[in-house]
């Protein structure tokens, strides 16, 4: 799970849809009809969680907000630096954000297949709500994309049911970097979309290795197993 500096190359006949695209926002309400995006984070690994790329070319962008925008009440008190961001010169618009977020999908991978079944696959947690605010706001970015997603969340809960005393520590920056040592962590990164995505790519690693896995078959078990594919 280490990076890899030089652009990936685009696989057999130019199948991309072995590639990840990591993506987390921040919105102001979950109520996703009426949400307005606060902020968008983007990196991109291979399918063994390999990055594409350094994290210097991942993206994070503050998204302007408004001064009459409405902020749900738990926005307002856990994420006031972020909407200060957002209210600064520093932020972009959802179109700008959307033409960045397009192009680095495109210096890293090239440029979108034709076929869908052919593209990259949005992965995350929760990942249906970012993809839901990325058809609304993001539609280069998300023309980009492969019409499946990868969502971690669909593991955590598989995981927590058979462990439900073990969870996965996401807020443990220590953890995120054991299981994902591209991981580029701050000193304060809660309730941040950059660190969400890096931290669901680490939460796919803790669940390939502890729930996925499973032990080398004897010869004789592989060779049942094969014949009883084929009834």
């Amino acid at each position: 799970m280490g990076v890899r500096g030089r652009k990936a190359g685009r696989g057999k006949a130019g199948d991309l849809s072995s590639y990840l695209v990591w993506f987390d926002t921040e919105y102001t309400s979950l109520d996703l009809g009426r949400a307005r995006l606060l902020q968008v984070a983007m990196m991109i690994t291979d399918g063994d969680l390999r990055r594409v790329g350094p994290p210097e070319r991942d993206v994070r962008l503050a998204i302007r907000l408004p001064p009459s925008a409405r902020l749900s009440p738990w926005v307002e008190e856990n994420l006031k630096p972020l909407v200060a961001r957002c209210r600064s010169a520093d932020a972009v618009t959802a179109a700008e954000a959307d033409r960045r977020l397009a192009a680095a999908l495109d210096e890293a991978l090239g440029p979108a297949p034709d076929s869908v079944t052919k593209r990259p696959v949005l992965a995350g947690n929760s990942v249906h709500a970012d993809w839901w605010l990325a058809r609304r706001f993001l539609p280069q970015f998300l023309g980009r994309l492969h019409y499946r997603q990868l969502d971690v969340t669909a593991l955590k809960l598989e995981w927590l049911r058979r462990n439900p005393s073990f969870d996965f520590e996401k807020e443990s920056g220590e953890i995120v970097r054991r299981h994902f040592p591209g991981a580029l962590i701050g000193p304060d990164e809660r309730h941040d979309a950059y660190y969400d995505a890096q931290a669901s790519a680490a939460e796919l690693a803790f669940y390939r290795k502890h729930l996925l896995s499973r032990p080398a078959r004897s010869g004789r078990e592989a060779a049942v197993a094969k014949k009883g594919s084929k009834a």
